[in-house]
């Protein structure tokens, strides 16, 4: 059943009062510690998720890449791996070896956007869910530097940097689901449910053709679930 925007809406506003406590797994991601998020998930039908992000206009005036530092030194400074490399370790099919420097060697991962497996690490980019420039667009531009450095290097949530082909990831570039979507068949409704819950993470806006767009796939999504922690 395709809902309206105001079925939606409404859905939304029922489902955030009271807020699942139960947690839905994600296909193709394992959890590990140093990803996991603190805060207690919240979980909502896609349809109400999509409905539940708020509608604004995108601005990107004065955007720079570099006002979002990466790779900083992730989630566990100690053990000499940044951001980029924790993210691979997390999201290994295979795991690779890992040498001085944190030098990743073999391993195997699986882009979910194109449904390829990849090795080795140097072929994989690694995508924030919710481009930079996106972000920016959608809200972070009144954000502190520290909290955009969080944002660029967020591992509190398995859906916010993702592991995929790099042609792929540049295909995407800066594009919100209006105007790109990844191109296997089987990926749009984890895609849709991923987007959402980086943007409702970050408390982060949608334009109208985002949002029509959104709506449009997640009424044929219906039984995905839509699950997210509130960042700090």
């Amino acid at each position: 059943m395709k809902w309206s925007a105001a079925t939606a809406i409404a859905a939304a506003a029922l489902a955030l009062a009271c807020p699942a406590s139960a947690a839905a797994g994600t296909a193709g991601q394992s959890a590990v510690p140093a990803r996991a998020a603190s805060a207690v998930p919240q979980v909502l039908p896609i349809n109400a998720a999509v409905a539940a992000l708020p509608l604004g206009t995108e601005d990107r005036t004065g955007y720079r890449r570099t006002s979002f530092r990466h790779w900083n030194a992730g989630d566990i400074p100690a053990d000499g791996c940044n951001t980029r490399a924790e993210v691979l370790l997390a999201e290994a099919v295979v795991a690779p070896e890992v040498g001085p420097g944190c030098t990743l060697t073999g391993g195997v991962w699986w882009s979910y956007y194109d449904d390829r497996e990849v090795t080795p690490a140097g072929a994989l980019d690694i995508d924030h869910m919710v481009p930079l420039a996106e972000a920016w667009d959608s809200g972070a531009s009144a954000w502190t530097a520290k909290r955009r450095e969080a944002y660029a290097n967020d591992q509190g949530q398995l859906a916010s940097l993702v592991a995929v082909t790099a042609r792929s990831n540049r295909s995407k570039a800066d594009q919100d689901p209006a105007q790109w979507l990844p191109p296997a068949p089987g990926a749009l409704c984890r895609y849709v449910a991923e987007w959402t819950a980086t943007k409702l993470r970050w408390g982060l806006a949608v334009d109208e053709a985002e949002q029509e767009r959104l709506l449009d796939i997640a009424a044929d999504c219906g039984g995905t679930d839509v699950e997210y922690t509130p960042a700090p």
